[in-house]
């Protein structure tokens, strides 16, 4: 009589993270707004460089052109310089792979103004604190009123308005006026929730007879 034997193997993984290729997007200074005039760093810090990602933007003048090849910034790398931001220069900034992909974007808005809203590029996490600057080209501790959505909000003596353990109200947009000097543009602040990742647990089975 024939024996038949049967062998169970199971095999349950550690807990995985499904991840892509993913790159961030980072400036320096890292502001929204700017003064014309200065010079901008921005970078792809990126999970792979063989993903061969590159700097974009798009303008009122201009879509999805390339840093370096298209009369605006020096590339370098995952990197491109711009040495003397204008106002032209406004838009929205993105990394984008060989592929494709595309990381997080950022808003920069360039003024030949007198004032700027110093405000966050990256959304701000729930619970944390954020520092609005309101500055003028030659000073940032003059005293500012700072605005949301229109509406007053307080003056600060020295032109910095800190926003404590912020939440989902506090996202809006801002903007701040120093008396006799003037007003800055308003800049959106973002604010997200904790960051969420997601896990698999695998189950392999194999029957033999």
């Amino acid at each position: 009589m024939g024996q038949t034997t049967l062998q169970r193997l199971v095999f349950l993984s550690s807990l995985l993270i499904c991840t892509t290729n993913q790159a961030s997007l980072t400036v320096s200074p890292s502001s929204s707004q700017m003064f014309g005039g200065q010079s901008v760093s921005l970078s792809c810090e990126e999970d792979d460089s063989s993903a061969g990602w590159t700097l974009r933007r798009n303008t009122t003048r201009e879509t999805r052109t390339q840093c370096g090849s298209a009369e605006w910034g020096r590339s370098a790398g995952s990197s491109c310089d711009i040495s003397y931001i204008a106002e032209w220069d406004s838009g929205v900034y993105w990394c984008e792979s060989r592929e494709g992909a595309t990381s997080n974007t950022i808003n920069i808005t360039v003024t030949d103004g007198p004032v700027i809203l110093q405000s966050p590029v990256l959304p701000v996490m729930e619970g944390h604190d954020v520092t609005l600057r309101c500055e003028t080209k030659t000073s940032s501790n003059l005293p500012a009123g700072f605005y949301k959505d229109g509406s007053f909000i307080r003056t600060e003596p020295d032109g910095h308005m800190t926003i404590r353990h912020v939440s989902r109200s506090d996202e809006g947009l801002y903007k701040c006026n120093i008396s006799s000097v003037g007003e800055s543009e308003p800049s959106w602040v973002t604010v997200t929730g904790e960051e969420v990742r997601f896990y698999f647990k695998t189950e392999f089975i194999q029957i033999v007879t």
